[in-house]
């Protein structure tokens, strides 16, 4: 390995980590959507994994059609900027109606109490829900079946803007091993750093006692993936 790419594959290293650390996108929705959906480890860190492939596979796609094109690095990142709007607006879209779901849920779970009479004269109450008696596993059901592919075509739109740069590099040397090698690293690097912070992410909320809130648990789900869709678009995360 030379020098320069010895380099590389270190910056590759440092930008795929840093990358993903610093964008709450890839990895609080996986976070809230586990608690909310009752996800198992397994399963949570499985859809992260396949998020984080799909993640990096969109960027490689359209990095390799512009290294074979002869694009410039400016036009490919002006590209890559548009399709993270696009990813950010639906992130906020999707956050937004399953929030809104979630409080409909909640609000429908709502605990009620009912007075009842015996023959012998005692007075009881007794408390339940009746959208948790006869639909929670449903809604858990469809929660589980729906939110992974969502989330998965959000994180194929959304693109990984300091990968392109990378590739760029080695590509300007007429180096496809390089090219190769540098995508691996930085692809390597992200979804193992991704599927790491969840994971941690995952045990601390897994601690926390949400109590009454808890059938609220949708719609903060909802909630966090409007506000990462927001930090998107406000701050570039």
């Amino acid at each position: 390995m030379t020098q320069g790419l010895l380099a590389l594959t270190t910056t590759a290293a440092t930008i795929g980590f840093l990358h993903t650390v610093l964008g709450p996108d890839h990895y609080l929705p996986f976070v809230a959507m586990a608690r909310a959906g009752g996800w198992s480890r397994v399963r949570t860190l499985a859809i992260t994994a396949l998020c984080g492939v799909g993640h990096i596979a969109g960027s490689l796609l359209l990095g390799g059609v512009g290294i074979a094109a002869g694009i410039a690095v400016s036009q490919m990142t002006a590209f890559e900027a548009v399709r993270g709007d696009v990813a950010a607006w639906a992130l906020i879209g999707v956050g937004a109606a399953y929030a809104i779901w979630g409080v409909r849920r909640a609000l429908r779970n709502r605990p009620h109490t009912h007075l009842h009479h015996h023959g012998d004269g005692t007075l009881h109450a007794h408390t339940h829900s009746h959208h948790r008696d006869h639909a929670h596993v449903h809604g858990s059901s469809e929660a589980k079946n729906m939110t992974p592919w969502v989330l998965f075509v959000v994180f194929v739109l959304g693109p990984c803007e300091p990968l392109i740069p990378l590739l760029m590099v080695p590509a300007a040397h007429h180096s496809l091993l390089g090219v190769a090698w540098v995508a691996t690293v930085f692809g390597v690097v992200t979804v193992v750093t991704m599927v790491g912070v969840v994971l941690a992410g995952t045990l601390g909320v897994e601690r926390l006692p949400l109590g009454r809130i808890e059938r609220y648990s949708h719609a903060m789900a909802g909630a966090t993936l409007c506000l990462c869709g927001v930090g998107m678009v406000a701050f570039g995360l």
